[in-house]
């Protein structure tokens, strides 16, 4: 059976579109966030995160952009693309075709 780690590899970068499409974030920003959000399940090693970051930056669906921030910190915030937001809706729709063909399958009972 899949464990969290194993489903995690073909959502990442659907979590990380949906995250920076929701506004520009930076690396360290984006581990807490998906750690909270998920309520502990999601947890990235930035060993993890930042190849999925340079990957979806090679191919277009986001850009990075450094930035000083108040009191001298230089960080690098992640934009979504239009090219982004595409693949997002994309990916969304076959996640809500994968979801209502679940629960077809699966009654709440069986849970």
């Amino acid at each position: 059976m899949a464990t969290g780690p194993e489903l995690m590899k073909g959502s990442s970068e659907s979590l990380l579109l949906c995250l920076i499409g929701q506004e520009p974030m930076y690396g360290y920003q984006i581990i807490r966030e998906l750690e909270q959000r998920s309520q502990g399940y999601f947890k990235f090693k930035e060993g993890t995160l930042y190849p999925a970051l340079h990957r979806s930056e090679g191919a277009g669906l986001i850009m990075g952009r450094w930035q000083t921030r108040p009191g001298g910190r230089y960080r690098r915030y992640y934009y979504i693309t239009e090219k982004g937001r595409r693949a997002l809706a994309e990916k969304l729709s076959q996640w809500r075709q994968f979801l209502v063909a679940m629960n077809l399958i699966v009654p709440a009972g069986c849970l």
